[in-house]
């Protein structure tokens, strides 16, 4: 079945909608025409004027009669891994954001009469840790350290889902390309200055996936029904470090001749640098080529320059200046 197949009628409920992730489904939802209702935490905004659900993980509180009617919910909401620097404390944030939260909305799913079709939540390719040049799908164990450790907690938090007979699926995402935010946001300012380069030695691999297929892979992993368990949601070939960054400056026409070495990365951000920076995931996104899953920008420098080229009145000096997303 292909993610066009799917009726109008589709009523989704997604956690962290107002995210960079989340914002883009929503606007894909609406696109499609179907309904979006955000699960919302006391004091936090909503994006746009979709219906909202309070639910309160600190206190264990989402009441599974306000999820009645829905289709597919999607947990995306988690504490910014990449905020601050990792102390103890915002360690366990990072951790008990993502563990408790999915552990919350997986019993409710489970306690109700007429649970939701599937149940997708986020996850991270971190779950292999550093694995170097070897090349690994989602048939490969879990790796070491705190990251890893977090998405394996994670993921085994939606058991009370799985066991209630819901399609449950774990979206093991690699970095996300957007301007609109992330690490290609952080990325972009050092570069357009000339202080961009490779990260260390720049042979570690990084798995990315443009923000566009990101989202098309959640509607493709609700429309394929026999897809659940781990999916990685990454392109179907990583790049090292280097040739990133090398495309990256090519597209920004700046040189990359200011790299950060790995002790300069260590100095910065600590125990954050190896993990996310120096770690190498060489990742394969077996199951969604398995699938039928086709990916609109499986090549860095198109999602790139999609994402970075100025409009024509931007470079004439028009009103529309900088950086900006293409339509």
């Amino acid at each position: 079945m292909s993610e066009h197949d799917e009726p109008n009628s589709i009523r989704w409920a997604v956690s962290g909608a107002s995210g960079m992730l989340g914002s883009a489904l929503r606007e894909r939802i609406a696109a499609e025409g179907q309904q979006c209702i955000q699960l919302v935490r006391p004091g936090s905004p909503s994006g746009g004027s979709d219906e909202t659900v309070m639910w309160d993980p600190s206190r264990g509180e989402l009441d599974p009669a306000a999820l009645d009617g829905i289709d597919v919910v999607v947990h995306l909401a988690g504490e910014n891994i990449a905020a601050r620097r990792w102390s103890n404390e915002q360690k366990r944030r990072i951790r008990d954001s993502r563990v408790s939260g999915t552990h919350l909305i997986a019993e409710a799913l489970a306690r109700m009469q007429q649970p939701p079709k599937v149940f997708l939540c986020a996850s991270g390719v971190h779950y292999y840790g550093d694995r170097g040049d070897a090349m690994i799908d989602e048939s490969a164990g879990p790796g070491t350290g705190f990251l890893s450790e977090v998405v394996q907690a994670w993921e085994a938090a939606c058991e009370p889902a799985r066991q209630a007979g819901i399609r449950t699926v774990n979206l093991r995402f690699g970095m996300i390309v957007s301007s609109r935010g992330g690490a290609l946001a952080k990325m972009v300012r050092p570069f357009k200055m000339g202080a961009g380069g490779r990260v260390g030695t720049g042979r570690q691999y990084w798995s990315w996936v443009h923000l566009d297929d990101a989202v098309g892979a959640m509607f493709h992993a609700v429309a394929t029904e026999d897809l659940a368990g781990p999916v990685n949601v990454v392109v179907p070939e990583s790049l090292t470090s280097e040739t990133f960054t090398t495309i990256l400056g090519r597209v920004l026409h700046r040189p990359t001749i200011a790299p950060l070495p790995a002790f300069a990365a260590r100095l910065m951000l600590g125990e954050m640098a190896d993990e996310m920076l120096l770690s190498s995931m060489n990742v394969v996104p077996k199951r969604l080529q398995q699938s039928g899953f086709q990916w609109r920008f499986p090549n860095l420098e198109g999602a790139l320059r999609h994402e970075l080229t100025p409009e024509p009145e931007a470079v004439a000096g028009g009103p529309a200046s900088g950086v900006i997303r293409r339509p």
